[in-house]
């Protein structure tokens, strides 16, 4: 629980920064699963965990902001 703990000491212009650059990452990492290049295929799951958890934090604070 430590990752989502640091996500949320973090400003929007920095989730968004970091979303950003794990979106560059994830489509890397596709590309060099098709062709076979992947050295630690569990990091796509780390990947995509790490978007979706930003993604959720961003939408609790709009939620927030909305109410």
């Amino acid at each position: 629980m430590s990752k989502i703990e640091d996500l949320r000491t973090k400003t929007d212009d920095q989730l968004d920064t970091d979303l950003t650059d794990l979106k560059k990452e994830q489509f890397n990492l596709r590309f060099q699963a098709a062709t076979n290049q992947l050295e630690r295929p569990a990091r796509i799951k780390e990947v995509r965990r790490s978007i979706a958890q930003i993604k959720t934090l961003q939408s609790e604070r709009s939620a927030a902001a909305k109410a």
